[in-house]
């Protein structure tokens, strides 16, 4: 059985944050929270394939959540085990036979400017005669999920420069997860969901970060039929969606949003009017400076 929901990091980790002293505009001392970086460097069985630069919390699932996405490892293929030692950042998903993809699978490095990065035409591969279910998405979810989201506190709230992504069944966030870069806390999502047997036809998709085409293929490779961010879109990853069937939908902010796939899926069961205005205080705009 999964852990209890949802995940979310501890703003007050002392692991996750460090209290670093400056000046602003004015010259006046300040000392604010900033984000830890460290690498992780991830193995299938002997074959090392990344070093990741990550905020540290949940390896296992950042691990397992890359390697499927990246089509490395496949739903038939017998995970053993998943070892991490702090020690030496590094993680090891292990399988009962060698995959596949270990032969041809060269060592990459990825700086936190892309998170993991991506294996794109591993990827694209796996779009292949992707359908994904046809599930309505209500606004009303959309509403609500919005509105508990921005308003958790969270890693992004308490020091900025971090990236978010929840796995939300209608208006529940069940998962949440945070990194650096928005890849990472995707691929965490899929680890999870990987791990525990978690289904995805009736699932959404949260991101703070833009619905780039990297981000809406994990989506679909995922399984998950809807995908929302706060953030913009860009064309070749609507062209994808469109193609797929992902409900793509973006800019969400207070009363507004933007859908530009999957319109048909839409029900809209509630006035955007009677959606107040999103609170100032609850947006999510950067780091505290208290």
């Amino acid at each position: 059985m999964p852990p209890e929901f949802p995940f979310l990091p501890d703003p007050q980790d002392a692991r996750l944050t460090r209290r670093v002293t400056g000046t602003d505009q004015t010259g006046a001392q300040v000392e604010i929270s900033v984000v830890e970086e460290r690498p992780l460097t991830i193995y299938l069985n002997r074959q090392e394939i990344v070093t990741a630069m990550t905020i540290g919390d949940y390896p296992e699932y950042l691990a397992l959540g890359f390697l499927r996405n990246q089509g490395m490892l496949r739903a038939d293929d017998e995970v053993t085990g998943v070892d991490y030692d702090d020690e030496i950042e590094t993680v090891v998903v292990r399988t009962a036979r060698e995959t596949s993809y270990e032969e041809k699978v060269q060592k990459k490095t990825r700086t936190s400017g892309c998170a993991v990065g991506t294996v794109f035409g591993d990827m694209m591969e796996g779009l292949e005669g992707l359908s994904l279910p046809q599930a309505g998405v209500r606004t009303s979810w959309l509403y609500a999920l919005a509105k508990e989201i921005n308003t958790t506190p969270s890693l992004y709230l308490e020091a900025g420069a971090i990236h978010g992504t929840v796995l939300c069944r209608q208006d529940k966030p069940l998962v949440y997860m945070e990194d650096v870069g928005r890849h990472n806390a995707v691929d965490k999502i899929a680890g999870f969901m990987f791990r525990h047997g978690i289904e995805a036809q009736d699932k959404i998709l949260y991101t703070t970060g833009r619905l780039t085409s990297e981000m809406v293929i994990k989506t679909a490779l995922m399984g998950i039929p809807a995908l929302a961010s706060r953030s913009g879109f860009t064309a070749w990853g609507v062209e994808i969606a469109q193609q797929v069937g992902l409900t793509l939908i973006g800019r969400m902010r207070g009363q507004r949003f933007v859908c530009l796939s999957g319109e048909e899926r839409l029900l809209r069961d509630v006035d955007p009017a009677s959606i107040p205005v999103e609170d100032g205080k609850h947006r999510r705009k950067g780091a505290r400076g208290d």
